[in-house]
């Protein structure tokens, strides 16, 4: 057999009313998400439209004003998303509840490009404007800009922006250690900054008085208000009022993985609002490893002081974690992430997991709420009975009556074994429920989409399938 049952009690029982709570609390989430992109878009279309109100769209009557217009606007609406860009990344909590973590980063991310190329218009469009307008020439236009107040500073602001996003390319950040890279990327605090003080200090769009000037400045403050509150402000006093620190660390079975679980006590923690699924972002405050940032999702569900994380070594800073000492005090970030109860949108479960994707499964399978035979959980394995915390998974699906299934073996051309996908297995074979269930998938990134696109292809809608990344 290419895989193996641990507990029957999962068997199919009648489904509940289709107006559950979860499905109330996930449309009203959605909801919230829907209000969100709209205020996102509302700020771009308010950009434009104080630009017309006063008076743009008068200038397009010539080449000049028609290519300058073009640059303002396109400048206008760059900076308008580069605000949105630094709101996504504030962790700020309304975004993070509504979407999390994962899929606000992932918006971020896919700013960066189009705002860079909006960047470069404004620049080359205002530049083709002017010397058209002047008769001066480009290169006379170029020189004549350079001497204006604030101009340099906005073009050391584009060159930032241009290096933020040049590391952002895949085949690019993967050749810099995270630490390197997220220290460029905080430069986009600084190319903000520095674009700033050209767009109220030239023309007359920001003048001394007017709405748009109001507008602007209300817009920026928002977002570094935002930044500072939410993603310093917040952690340094968490950290402060919670007192964390370690209390052990204890190796996981497999022995010689690399594979440990570190118990941490302190202050308070109920306070934090975590559940199973959540991670935070941890600073162990000692010497080699207090600058360095780890995102690891919490291994069991919070209890009274205690909070647990298990960690595999993938690299040198994770590896370190072994040798932690009890007692080192910790910083922390959080908590983040819906892959928990607050994106349920169904009674029914099916928990998908592999590799150290066994961590925020196993913690949400603790606190989810589900009846017996309500829940199906697939794991994969090297064997049937080796497997990071297997044998804690197996204690709760007996303790909670939902089935755990191994799918041991070397992976396929899938996400499924090898000798799994021999016998014509999918997803819909193994939780017969699927389509009437929320479908919670972690692990490596190739295997979990590979596990998500068979979700989608079996008909479950968006709403169902949650997906936790492990990248940066």
């Amino acid at each position: 057999m290419a895989f193996l049952l641990h507990d029957a009690r999962g068997l199919e029982r009648g489904s509940r009313d289709v107006a559950a709570p979860e499905q109330r609390r996930a449309s009203r989430r959605l909801w919230r998400v829907d209000l969100l992109q709209a205020a996102a878009v509302a700020t771009v279309a308010v950009a434009v439209a104080l630009f017309l109100a006063d008076g743009g769209a008068m200038a397009i009557g010539d080449p000049g004003g028609a290519l300058t217009a073009l640059g303002i606007v396109a400048g206008l609406v760059a900076t308008d998303l580069v605000l949105v860009m630094l709101v996504l990344a504030a962790r700020v909590p309304l975004i993070e509840r509504a979407v999390g973590q994962d899929a606000a980063m992932g918006l971020h991310r896919r700013l960066g490009k189009p705002v860079l190329v909006l960047l470069l218009a404004h620049t080359v469009l205002l530049v083709a404007g002017y010397a058209v307008a002047d008769g001066s020439g480009l290169i006379g236009e170029v020189v004549s800009l350079w001497n204006t107040p604030d101009i340099p500073l906005a073009v050391l602001g584009l060159g930032l922006f241009v290096a933020i996003v040049v590391t952002s390319l895949v085949a690019v950040r993967r050749r810099f250690r995270y630490e390197v890279w997220h220290g460029i990327h905080l430069l986009v605090y600084g190319a903000v900054l520095a674009a700033l003080p050209h767009q109220f200090s030239l023309g007359g769009l920001f003048a001394e008085g007017t709405w748009q000037r109001w507008y602007w400045l209300l817009l920026t403050i928002t977002a570094f208000a935002a930044v500072v509150v939410y993603r310093f402000g917040m952690p340094a006093y968490r950290t402060l009022r919670h007192r964390l620190v370690v209390e052990a660390v204890e190796p996981v079975e497999p022995a010689g993985d690399g594979v440990v679980s570190i118990r941490l006590r302190g202050d308070d923690l109920e306070r934090l609002g975590a559940t199973g699924g959540q991670f935070f972002v941890w600073r162990f405050l000692t010497r080699g490893q207090w600058w360095q940032a780890h995102p690891y999702s919490l291994s069991a569900v919070p209890r009274g002081g205690a909070l647990r994380i298990t960690v595999r070594a993938l690299g040198r800073g994770s590896a370190g974690l072994a040798s932690i000492r009890p007692g080192t005090r910790v910083a922390l970030e959080g908590p983040y992430g819906i892959f928990s109860e607050a994106s349920r949108s169904r009674s029914r479960l099916v928990l998908v997991a592999a590799g150290i994707g066994v961590t925020p499964v196993r913690s949400l399978l603790e606190s989810a709420r589900f009846r017996p035979g309500e829940a199906t959980v697939l794991l994969r394995t090297r064997s049937a009975d080796e497997g990071w915390l297997l044998q804690e998974m197996g204690e709760l699906c007996r303790a909670r009556g939902a089935t755990l299934i191994t799918i041991p073996g070397a992976r396929g051309a899938g996400w499924l074994s090898a000798d799994a996908e021999r016998q014509g297995l999918s997803l819909v074979e193994f939780a017969p429920a699927v389509l009437d269930s929320d479908v919670y998938v972690c692990g490596p990134l190739g295997w979990s989409e590979a596990v998500v696109a068979e979700a989608r292809a079996a008909g479950l809608r968006p709403e169902q399938i949650h997906h936790e990344r492990f990248d940066w």
